[in-house]
């Protein structure tokens, strides 16, 4: 397997502070190696059916690697907007490219011991083909809500945590219809 050219540990990355000004930048790896609050975008694929894709992050993913995740997303690189980043991640991970429209959903702050980021959240409605364009997606399918709710139920159910969150933000919010999600 071939190293994506956009995951380098050298990529620069912008640092932000808890209300999403960006106050720096620094190295993709001393971002993790410190864990430094930085800015990130995360873009949930619904269906014009409503379905949401779930896919499965790569076992060499830098953080939360196997994990499974209804977000295509990432850091932003320095100099670069959340809107541009959502777009280029969608490529990147999925193969989405033109023909939609992104709705901005808000901002999901999400820490933990191992990463700290701020979101910019997205929706995209897209009916054409998935195609896990690079070698951080290796699985996916589309699920309805009620799906995806059953699995999340599962605490042991390998998902990455800062989705879970951020679906936990949105049905208690009464966002869309993510309150069928049942949190």
């Amino acid at each position: 397997m071939t190293a994506n050219p956009d995951l380098s540990p050298s990529e620069e990355v912008a640092l932000v502070d808890r209300d999403g000004t960006v106050v720096g930048s620094a190295p993709r790896s001393v971002v993790r190696r410190d864990n430094l609050l930085h800015a990130s975008t995360a873009v949930l694929v619904r269906d014009s059916e409503g379905r949401i894709y779930v896919h499965r992050r790569a076992d060499d993913k830098d953080w939360a690697p196997s994990h499974h995740d209804c977000c295509a997303g990432g850091v932003l690189r320095v100099g670069e907007e959340p809107e541009p980043s959502a777009r280029r991640e969608l490529v990147e991970e999925l193969g989405i490219t033109g023909g939609f429209a992104l709705l901005p959903l808000g901002h999901n702050l999400y820490e933990d011991d191992q990463t700290r980021c701020l979101e910019s959240v997205y929706e995209v409605v897209w009916d054409g083909p998935v195609r896990h364009a690079d070698h951080e997606v290796v699985w996916g399918r589309w699920m309805t809500l009620a799906e995806l709710a059953g699995l999340l139920a599962d605490p042991t159910w390998p998902f990455v945590p800062d989705t879970r969150q951020l679906l936990g933000h949105l049905a208690a919010s009464g966002a869309r219809d993510y309150a069928g999600l049942g949190f």
